[in-house]
């Protein structure tokens, strides 16, 4: 039996309730039901399955956006249920996950942030570009510049020196954010598409 995906999952839930930092390789193949052995002829080690559950993670994430666009009446309706769908995702990461991330697993972290520069930045360009078409973002407003800008913020709200856990709540900074970002760029007709779409979902 092919046991990559069942390690992958098994691995990447357990990090996510616990932490990356206090879980070891051996309460992974103990909640596997797995030898160390077995596991160590699927991972080179922690960081190699670390990094590897963080690819699982981003090709998942990226499928789920494509799926979310595909339901979007409009551009911003498009990022109120994109943010929607994050907010969800930060509530369920553990303290210090990202920080852990940054601070022992560098490399891993570079992915996530290669993933934002580059995925994220593609997205969130795509959807100004959109709604300047549709007339619910202000004409004048650069696609470049403003999804460098989203990019940016955002790996903000994850630096724990600016924001720390202890005064900060992630899924909050990010609901901020967003709203912060929708009003700065959209126009008079997309700000009450906002208050339209915002009602049920944020």
């Amino acid at each position: 039996m092919h046991l990559k995906p069942e390690i992958l999952e098994g691995a990447s839930s357990l990090f996510m309730r616990y932490g990356i930092k206090s879980v070891t390789m051996d309460d992974i193949s103990r909640e596997l039901g797995i030898s160390k052995k077995t596991l160590y002829q699927y991972v080179e080690n922690k960081a190699d399955l670390i990094k590897q559950t963080m690819e699982l993670h981003i090709d998942e994430e990226k499928k789920m956006i494509s799926q979310l666009k595909e339901t979007a009446d409009d551009a911003i309706h498009e990022i109120v249920i994109l943010a929607k769908h994050i907010t969800q995702m930060l509530r369920e990461i553990p303290p210090g996950f990202t920080y852990d991330l940054q601070k022992y697993y560098r490399k891993c972290w570079e992915i996530v942030d290669k993933y934002n520069h580059s995925h994220i930045y593609g997205t969130i360009k795509d959807n100004i570009e959109r709604g300047i078409k549709q007339g619910v973002y202000r004409e004048g407003i650069n696609p470049d510049i403003i999804a460098k800008l989203y990019v940016g913020k955002t790996s903000l709200i994850t630096d724990e020196e600016v924001f720390p856990l202890r005064n900060y709540k992630k899924d909050i900074l990010f609901e901020q954010y967003i709203s912060y970002h929708l009003r700065g760029i959209a126009s008079t007709k997309g700000l009450k598409l906002l208050a339209k779409h915002t009602k049920n979902l944020l």
